[in-house]
């Protein structure tokens, strides 16, 4: 009896997530879902519901240390917060973003910054911005074994250049440049790609032609998965992009909740 329910919850067992995952998932048109995480509490949480990717995005600068952009944020702050998401998941893929100044100077300098993060918090993948000028340092990750998300469309880290976090491919050159971005990082070895607050059609026809699966926020319901961030997604944080709806509004009810706790032990009715 013992033998028999062991060799069901072997058969039950998810497996984990790899790269060949999702891209079987896009070969059989199944959609994935992914979402940020920056702690293992997170970590655990996402996968329980279901989530097949966790992405340590750089935007934890924003959500999590109070900082005003991505920019600031540091290769040793991602490690530390990498490091604790891999420690919360049991199957999902995790996906670390490399800091601004951490791979853009030389493939070198990527390669180094990611065997840096792949030894150190035992994630899955790296995450780089930037289309065709990047091609040649994914093609130089990908050859020596790293498994790297290409992101195109909006990049923050480049939000000095641009002036905003606004729309990218709003007109025919700017449109042009990204299909030559998404194919050049998908030739050159890239797992998946991240199109961010780009034309519905636009992400729709990218992620037809491309080979790898698309990973969309604020790119139209056609991609072949979805990412959101943690704090947009649960209401947490105070404004959300346009493009990031709030399923819930934990944000309100964590106030109430600390607000009847702080009641109760001011009117000495709790821990009574």
């Amino acid at each position: 009896m013992q033998a028999d329910r062991s060799g069901k919850e072997a058969m039950n067992e998810k497996k984990p997530i790899t790269a060949a995952t999702l891209l079987r998932a896009k070969q059989h048109d199944e959609r994935t879902t992914w979402l940020t995480a920056y702690d293992a509490v997170s970590a655990t949480i996402a996968e329980a519901a279901g989530v097949d990717v966790l992405l340590v995005g750089d935007s934890l600068g924003m959500v999590c240390l109070g900082l005003d952009s991505t920019i600031p944020v540091t290769l040793d702050q991602m490690i530390h917060h990498t490091a604790a998401v891999v420690r919360g998941r049991k199957t999902a893929w995790v996906v670390c973003d490399l800091p601004f100044g951490s791979y853009q100077k030389s493939p070198e300098q990527a390669f180094e910054t990611s065997v840096r993060v792949l030894q150190e918090t035992g994630c899955d993948a790296v995450k780089l911005e930037g289309g065709e000028p990047m091609a040649a340092t994914i093609r130089f990750l990908a050859e020596r074994g790293i498994a790297v998300v290409a992101h195109i469309g909006l990049t923050p880290q480049s939000v000095k250049k641009f002036g905003s976090y606004g729309k990218r491919g709003k007109n025919a050159d700017e449109q042009a440049q990204l299909k030559r971005d998404a194919a050049a990082v998908c030739a050159a070895g890239a797992v998946a790609v991240v199109l961010e607050n780009i034309p519905h059609d636009l992400a729709r026809e990218i992620t037809k032609k491309t080979t790898i699966p698309t990973v969309g926020i604020g790119a139209g319901a056609d991609c072949d998965a979805q990412v959101l961030v943690w704090h947009d997604l649960l209401g947490i944080s105070a404004q959300n992009p346009p493009f990031a709806p709030a399923y819930t509004n934990l944000r309100q009810q964590m106030c109430d909740a600390i607000a009847r706790w702080s009641k109760d032990v001011k009117n000495g009715d709790f821990a009574s």
